[in-house]
């Protein structure tokens, strides 16, 4: 009985949040995204800083995460990446989650919203930078980047890896990933001389120098 009325609360509180949107709802962001190709089955054209606010008045609810991530709706997945507990959920679900994922939108806004945060993060940017989909790249990258950022270092094996697969991805035909790859060879090159060497040594190998 508990559970039932659990559930109930749930989608109740996701009606009301669903219902938030029309305050929000920007028409002119909506068509834009429209116009550059994202498709989504319903968008109000929510800014971002707005369902930041919206996050924040919520707080971290994992039951209400995976219930509007569950919905065909932009501004609920982005939500649902802002209010999801990174040190509760697991591997499994964000696998399910990175499945589900068709906008590079969504992708991008759950690796800075979502996935930088987690416990299991390096692993994830490695095992996704190497994936042969385009999204799975951007989101390794992406937290590599924010990883790198924070300052923390990866080991020879993580070092060789990021290279590896950085030089690749600078080779490849997307731009979206090459842009993110380079963005976190920048990151890279910061953590100190040594790796500044070595991001200059992986563009040479691309026939790149931006550094």
């Amino acid at each position: 009985m508990e559970m039932i009325m659990e559930n109930t609360a749930i989608r109740e509180k996701v009606k009301e949040i669903k219902q938030s949107f029309r305050l929000m709802m920007d028409g002119a962001v909506a068509k834009s995204m429209r116009d550059k190709g994202l498709n989504y089955k319903l968008n109000w054209g929510a800014t971002l800083p707005r369902l930041r606010q919206k996050a924040d008045e919520i707080g971290y609810n994992y039951d209400l995460a995976i219930a509007l991530w569950k919905e065909d709706v932009r501004e609920c997945k982005i939500l649902a990446t802002m209010i999801m507990p990174p040190d509760e959920v697991l591997p499994e679900v964000i696998d399910i989650w990175m499945e589900q994922t068709t906008e590079q939108e969504i992708a991008e806004q759950a690796a800075f919203n979502l996935y930088q945060h987690l416990p299991y993060a390096p692993e994830k940017a490695y095992q996704w930078m190497a994936s042969e989909k385009e999204l799975y790249q951007l989101c390794g990258f992406h937290i590599l980047s924010r990883i790198f950022m924070a300052k923390r270092e990866p080991n020879e094996r993580g070092i060789n890896e990021f290279i590896d697969q950085a030089v690749a991805a600078l080779r490849g035909e997307s731009i979206a990933v090459r842009k993110a790859a380079l963005s976190t060879i920048q990151r890279f090159s910061e953590l100190g001389l040594v790796y500044e060497r070595l991001a200059k040594s992986a563009l040479k190998q691309a026939n790149l120098d931006f550094l």
